[in-house]
């Protein structure tokens, strides 16, 4: 059992078929006991996913419906939502001081900076920092965090 902080570049793996799929769900089911925390706005950035792949026809409307359906249920009941509260948004202001990030990795990095905290107050072992996008990756581990990459698994 671990701890880990997922964006969206990872959770969508759980949910459309893609490199370092297998690896994500496997990590993110139920039975492993893992602890997977996101940023509420990852849900907004799935949604977007699903909605490109949707206009590009990679999924049809069929399956939009039923992975929509699957990840409102799943974003609801499995993962630890840090919501974007003032404690984030100030960290993620300095975060883009300090490193090379878009305004929603900024966010994702604080709200993991934010977990972690959280999770070390309560005792919890450390926080594995997951991103298919290799800036957040290195901003991540600059901050302190190990991290990993679902697309090479």
């Amino acid at each position: 059992m671990a701890n880990y902080y997922a964006d969206s570049s990872v959770l969508v793996k759980r949910h459309v078929p893609e490199s370092g799929s297998v690896w994500v769900k496997a990590l993110s089911a139920p039975a492993m006991g893992n602890v997977i925390v996101t940023a509420h706005l990852s849900l907004i950035e799935l949604y977007s996913a699903l909605n490109r792949r949707l206009r590009e026809n990679s999924i049809n409307t069929p399956d939009y419906k039923n992975i929509a359906a699957d990840l409102s249920v799943i974003f609801s009941s499995q993962y630890g939502i840090i919501p974007l509260i003032p404690i984030v948004v100030n960290d993620a202001k300095g975060l883009l001081e300090r490193h090379p990030l878009r305004a929603y990795d900024a966010i994702q990095l604080a709200s993991a900076l934010y977990a972690r905290i959280h999770l070390q107050a309560t005792g919890h072992a450390g926080l594995i920092f997951l991103s298919a996008d290799t800036r957040l990756l290195t901003a991540a581990q600059d901050e302190g965090f190990t991290t990993d990459n679902p697309n090479l698994h």
